[in-house]
């Protein structure tokens, strides 16, 4: 029993004193809802996380290894965000949103040497996105993400079919997402792709492959149907972005 509640520990913060003092600290001010709640908590989450001028952190917001957890100035945390940075960290640059119910999970206990999320200045997390981060995410600067967009920066080995997928590892390679950039709502962003600057992926799209800059790709798995600059025309009303 006690190895199994030291384990639960160890995959809440870094360690049982920075479990205690997170906790308090969230169960302390974490609730208490307004204007003033994200005043006081702009003081007080200051003792177990990085702030780079004031961030508004609203109630029902979850922090786990707070300790790695950077937000710029002007960063906006929506009710029901849950940030799970163990251990290389999340970075939220300034003036940037996530918005309600979205999930960032770096989670990694494989010592994987580029798990972490790094989200750049003015950018927007949509309403229930999903940011695994075990190979990495690097998200750039006004980039934004319609809700329910899911970035999956981990992969499955599956080749030995003597065993359960579950026992055979994993792969990662990281997914980039570059300045400029708009995913449409709940598009898949699989491990390994990088979308290029000022792309526009469609709503619904599944990327498995890179998304050239300049360019909109469409589909399941997504395919490039524009090319915006040698093609400018604005595309038609019924092709699903949003």
């Amino acid at each position: 029993m006690l190895n199994q509640l030291m384990l639960y520990i160890s995959r809440q913060a870094t360690s049982l004193p920075r479990y205690l003092i997170e906790q308090i600290v969230q169960f302390c001010f974490g609730w208490i809802p307004g204007i003033i709640g994200i005043a006081v908590r702009t003081i007080a989450y200051r003792t177990i996380l990085r702030m780079d001028g004031a961030a508004a952190i609203e109630d029902g917001v979850r922090l786990r290894f707070a300790d790695h957890i950077r937000l710029g100035r002007g960063t906006y945390l929506d009710h029901g965000v849950y940030l799970h940075a163990c251990p290389a960290g999340i970075h939220i640059g300034a003036e940037s949103f996530v918005m309600k119910n979205a999930i960032l999970h770096v989670y990694n206990f494989r010592d994987l040497p580029h798990a972490a999320i790094t989200i750049g200045d003015r950018s927007l997390i949509g309403e229930g996105c999903v940011l695994r981060g075990q190979g990495g995410v690097t998200i750039g600067n006004d980039v934004f993400l319609a809700p329910l967009v899911q970035l999956l920066a981990v992969n499955h080995v599956y080749h030995d079919t003597s065993r359960p997928i579950s026992e055979q590892g994993i792969t990662v390679e990281g997914i980039v997402i570059e300045d400029g950039a708009w995913i449409g709502g709940g598009a898949i962003i699989l491990d390994g792709v990088r979308i290029g600057r000022n792309a526009i992926v469609g709503a619904g799209a599944v990327v498995t492959r890179n998304v050239p800059a300049y360019s909109i790709a469409v589909g399941n798995p997504a395919r490039v149907v524009r090319d915006l600059q040698s093609d400018p025309i604005a595309p038609p009303a019924h092709l699903p972005i949003y």
